[in-house]
C-alpha cells in the first residue's frame, strides 16, 4: 500500500470525523488537498464561487445537522475571504473546521506573493487556530482542532502550507478516537438548591429563552406550567420555544413584539434560559435575575446577576422542576397573556387592508403567504435587515421547521450561501432563502452554485430596491436616508439566463401562483417580488433613547408591522385563561 502524504491523511481524518463535504475555491496551495478529496469516496469537494459562501454554507450545514462541517480557502486572499462566514459560524456555536492553506513554508515571513498570517487573522473568530509547519504535527494537531470545534461549539482553523501538504505523512502516527458529540452539563446541587429557593420565594417569575433551549421545549413548558410563568424569547430562541406554547408572550429586543418586554420588567424574578441576548437596554435593572447557560463566559456579561448557573438548560430544568413548589396564582401570567394578545391585535392592520390591490406589494403580506405555503419541515435562511423583521413576525415555528440567519453576527448576504449548506444536507427537504435585494446582490455569483449542482433552493427575493433597515436606522436617528437605494435589474431574468427557474411578481394576485410554481419546480428557483420600500412606520414621537440607538421604548413602536399567525396563537392561549 502506497504511503500517504499529509493531505491524504488530513482528508481521511476529516472523513472519520463525519465531514461529508469540503466547501471552497480551488487554488495552487490547496491542490494536494483537493486531489486527495478527488480520490476519497467518503468526502466531496463543493466548488463555490466565493470563499465567504463556503464558510457560510459550512456553518449552516453544521446548524441544520448538529454535526461537524468544514470549508477551505487557498493561500492569502483565498482563505481571507472565509473570515466573515467563520465569524458567523463561531458566534452561532456551529462546529466548523476551516483549512487555510498557506504559501510555501520556506517563504513565510519574507513578503512572498499572497503572504498573510492566518494564525493572526483568524484568532478572534476561532477556539483553536494553529499552523502545521511540520508533517510530524499530523494527525495530532488536526484532531485537537476537531475536538475544539465540536467540544466548545465554534470554529477551529488549521493553516497548512501547500508544500507541507505534499510531504509524506509520518509513520506510526498517533490517531485516537475523536470526540464527535458534546456532553450535557449538569449544575451542582448547591446552585440548584439556591435557584429553587429563589423560585419558591418569588410571586411573579418570567422565563426568557434563547437558542440554548434547543431540545428543551418539553422541559421549559413543564417548568412554566408548574410556576405559572409567562415565556418570552429572543430571536434565536423563536424556533425552539414559541410553538405549542400556551405561555408565550412574544419576543423582546430590537424586533420585539407582544408583551415580552413587560413580562421581563414586571416580574419579581427573571430567569434567562440559554440566551446571550445582546441588548442589555431591554433587560430590567430592578428585578432579580438568574441566568442559566452552558457557556460560563456568557454568565453575567449582559446584566447584573443574582445567581449564575452553569449548565445545560434541559438538564438544569430536569433537576429543578421536581424540587420547586407548584404555584397556583395565575394572575401575573394571565395579565401578560392578555397584554400580549392586545398588543398583537393593534398591529395586524399593516397587511390586512387592500392587500390584493396594494402596489408595490406589502412585504408583510409576502412573508405571511410564504409562511402558509412553505412545507411543514422547511428550512428558512434569512438575510439580515428587514428580512429579520418579516421572519420574526411571520414565520411560524412548529418543532420541525428551521430558521437560520446571521442573528448574532449580523452579516449581509448570508441567506443564499446558508441555503446552499442547508440544501446539501438533504436534497428532498424544502429550503427557502428569504433574501433582500441588497444581500442577494452582494453574493449573487453563488446563485450559479445552485445551478451547477442543481440544488433545489427556492430564493424568495424581497426586492424593495433599498437597504431598508439602514434607512430605518437613519430615520429613527433623525437623519435623511442617503446612499441606501439600489438600482436593480430584473433578477428573475438573470435567474433564467443562468439556467434556473425565475419569475417576477409585481402584483399581489400573482404571488400565490408564483410561489406554488416555484415550489413545484424540481431545481433552483428565484421569485423576484417587488415590495413596498415604504413599508416602515416611524413612531409619531421620537424619544432621545431611540435617537441614540433603539433603546427601551423602541421595541414596541419602531416597527408597525403585522404578526401573522402569532395573533391566532395568542387568541388561542387566551381561551385557556380561567374565567372568574
Amino acid at each position: 500500500m502506497a504511503k500517504q502524504n499529509v493531505a491524504e491523511q488530513f482528508v481521511d481524518i476529516l472523513a472519520r470525523a463525519g465531514v461529508k463535504r469540503l466547501y471552497g475555491v480551488v487554488g495552487d496551495s490547496l491542490n494536494p488537498v483537493v486531489d486527495a478529496i478527488r480520490r476519497n469516496s467518503s468526502i466531496d469537494w463543493i466548488h463555490v464561487r466565493h470563499e465567504e459562501t463556503a464558510a457560510f454554507a459550512a456553518g449552516a450545514e453544521a446548524q441544520v445537522t448538529g454535526s461537524f462541517a468544514a470549508c477551505a480557502g487557498s493561500c492569502g486572499p483565498g482563505n481571507l475571504h472565509l473570515i466573515n462566514g467563520l465569524y458567523d459560524a463561531h458566534r452561532s456555536m456551529a462546529p466548523v473546521l476551516a483549512l487555510a492553506s498557506h504559501i510555501p513554508s520556506g517563504e513565510i515571513g519574507l513578503g512572498y506573493f499572497q503572504e498573510t498570517h492566518p494564525e493572526l487573522l483568524f484568532q478572534e473568530c476561532s477556539h483553536y487556530n494553529e499552523m502545521i509547519s511540520n508533517p510530524e504535527q499530523m494527525p495530532r494537531l488536526l484532531q485537537t482542532a476537531i475536538q475544539h470545534a465540536i467540544g466548545r461549539g465554534g470554529v477551529s482553523v488549521v493553516t497548512m502550507p501547500g508544500d507541507i501538504a505534499s510531504k509524506a505523512a509520518p509513520e506510526k502516527s498517533i490517531e485516537h478516537a475523536l470526540v464527535t458529540e458534546r456532553p450535557t452539563v449538569r449544575p451542582g446541587d448547591d446552585e440548584i438548591d439556591k435557584l429553587c429557593r429563589m423560585v419558591d420565594q418569588a410571586k411573579r417569575v418570567t422565563l426568557f429563552c434563547g437558542s440554548g433551549t434547543a431540545g428543551a421545549h418539553a422541559e421549559v413548558m413543564e417548568f412554566a406550567e408548574k410556576i405559572k410563568s409567562p415565556v418570552g424569547h429572543a430571536l434565536r430562541g423563536k424556533e425552539w420555544i414559541q410553538y405549542d406554547n400556551p405561555y408565550d408572550v412574544g419576543m423582546s429586543g430590537l424586533l420585539g413584539y407582544g408583551a415580552a418586554y413587560e413580562a421581563t420588567h414586571e416580574c419579581d424574578l427573571l430567569i434567562l434560559l440559554g440566551t446571550d441576548f445582546p441588548y442589555n437596554a431591554f433587560l430590567p435593572d430592578d428585578v432579580k435575575i438568574v441566568q442559566v447557560d452552558v457557556r460560563p463566559e456568557r454568565l453575567g456579561r449582559r446584566s447584573k446577576l443574582d445567581l449564575a448557573v452553569w449548565g445545560d438548560v434541559r438538564e438544569t430544568l430536569r433537576c429543578l422542576t421536581p424540587r420547586v413548589k407548584p404555584k397556583s396564582d395565575r394572575k401575573f401570567l394571565d395579565r401578560m397573556l392578555k397584554k400580549h394578545a392586545n398588543a398583537l391585535e393593534g398591529v395586524v392592520k399593516a397587511y390586512t387592508r387592500k392587500v390584493d390591490k396594494h402596489v408595490p406589494i406589502h412585504p408583510e403580506y409576502v412573508a405571511s403567504v410564504l409562511d402558509d405555503m412553505a412545507d411543514e419541515d422547511a428550512v428558512f435562511t434569512v438575510d439580515t435587515g428587514m428580512n429579520n423583521v418579516w421572519a420574526a413576525r411571520y414565520l411560524t415555528p412548529n418543532g420541525k421547521r428551521r430558521v437560520i440567519g446571521s442573528f448574532s453576527h449580523g452579516s449581509m448576504a448570508n441567506a443564499l450561501p446558508q441555503a446552499i449548506g442547508a440544501q446539501f444536507t438533504d436534497r428532498n427537504r424544502q429550503v427557502v432563502a428569504m433574501s433582500g435585494d441588497g444581500g442577494f446582490s452582494m453574493l449573487m455569483g453563488d446563485f450559479l452554485t445552485l445551478v451547477q449542482y442543481d440544488l433545489p433552493v427556492k430564493v424568495v427575493l424581497f426586492n424593495n430596491s433599498a437597504l431598508g433597515m439602514v434607512e430605518l436606522e437613519m430615520l429613527v436617528a433623525g437623519l435623511p436616508s442617503y446612499g441606501t437605494t439600489n438600482k436593480n435589474p430584473d433578477f428573475a431574468a438573470i435567474a433564467r439566463a443562468a439556467g434556473a427557474y425565475g419569475v417576477r411578481v409585481e402584483k399581489p394576485k400573482q404571488l400565490q401562483s408564483a410561489l406554488k410554481d416555484a415550489f413545484k419546480h424540481k431545481g433552483p428557483a428565484l421569485v423576484d417580488v417587488v415590495t413596498d420600500p415604504n413599508a416602515l412606520s416611524i413612531p409619531p414621537k421620537i424619544s432621545a433613547d431611540m435617537v441614540t440607538g433603539f433603546a427601551l421604548s423602541a421595541s414596541k413602536i419602531v416597527l408597525d408591522g403585522g404578526v401573522g399567525r402569532m395573533l391566532q396563537m395568542a387568541r388561542s392561549n387566551l381561551r385557556n385563561v380561567p374565567r372568574p
